[in-house]
């Protein structure tokens, strides 16, 4: 497992608030945010989440799940989903397969442009699964689905206006 702080490096933004039903800061996923798909036993659901907080002038929202200690020099994207109308703040479980009007859903690392579950290799120790709510002071970024995830956040160096984050852990023995 790498020890980095995947948001170290950028702007630091004024943070806001995230809860979810489904991950408690620091704890482990539930059974529901594990992969199926990569042979967890989860059943790979996005998790429930809502903020509140965002800095004034915020126009749109990203949230993205990463790993930053998968076995790989850029981690792995479970989840990126852009250009989330301003007026959402909260998305229930499972929207990553029916998100909100308007919103841009992106391939993760495993291919697919839906939630994929954790599933760190066996023995490799803990990871961390870093939910991050982005408020954007634009109300759609130029990105399109088959933009990466890490295309999306290169904009949000430009757009970013707020954070917010959650981190669930995960490993599998």
């Amino acid at each position: 497992m790498l020890d980095r702080e995947p948001y170290a490096d950028l702007p630091d933004l004024p943070r806001f608030d995230l809860t979810s039903e489904d991950v408690t800061d620091g704890g482990p996923l539930a059974r529901a945010q594990l992969s199926g798909i990569m042979g967890a036993g989860g059943d790979d659901v996005s998790p429930q989440l809502s903020w509140s907080g965002a800095p004034e002038g915020t126009k749109s929202y990203v949230v993205t799940v990463f790993d930053p200690d998968a076995p790989t020099p850029s981690g792995f994207w479970h989840w990126c989903l852009s250009n989330i109308p301003a007026g959402v703040t909260s998305l229930e479980r499972g929207a990553a397969s029916d998100p909100p009007a308007g919103a841009v859903r992106h391939r993760n690392d495993g291919g697919t442009d839906e939630y994929i579950g954790a599933a760190p290799p066996p023995g490799h120790g803990t990871h961390r699964y870093i939910v991050c709510v982005t408020a954007v002071d634009v109300e759609e970024l130029e990105v399109g689905p088959d933009d990466s995830p890490a295309t999306v956040n290169f904009q949000l160096f430009f757009h970013g206006l707020g954070r917010a984050l959650l981190t669930g852990t995960h490993e599998e023995q």
